[in-house]
């Protein structure tokens, strides 16, 4: 996809942010949520799935099981300690993982 022309708007908007963030007045969610609705593919492009130390932190701090995370997910069990192990990288109904924790609540668990 193409990008858009950049308005004199948007470019001020942006540049605000990015001072903002580098002066710890925005954390770094709002700073990327504000990108990527004003810069597109480019800004998701740069985004990286969770990894498996940070799925398992997250399912635990949840305080579930691999099978009931896996349930959630409607995926095995197998694929979990996958993910967690590092062994695969998220797809298909994991690639939730790429979304902001925010968008998690259609999720039964979340």
């Amino acid at each position: 996809m193409a990008l858009k022309k950049t308005s004199p708007l948007t470019k001020n908007i942006l540049a605000t942010a990015r001072d903002m963030h580098a002066g710890g007045i925005m954390d770094k969610r709002g700073y990327d949520k504000i990108t990527k609705r004003h810069l597109g593919d480019a800004a998701r492009s740069a985004t990286q799935p969770l990894t498996g130390e940070e799925i398992k932190a997250l399912r635990e701090k949840a305080k579930l099981s691999q099978a009931v995370f896996a349930d959630c997910l409607n995926v095995t069990v197998g694929y979990v300690s996958q993910l967690e192990r590092g062994a695969k990288r998220p797809s298909g109904p994991t690639l939730v993982f790429d979304l902001p924790p925010k968008k998690w609540t259609g999720l039964s668990c979340f």
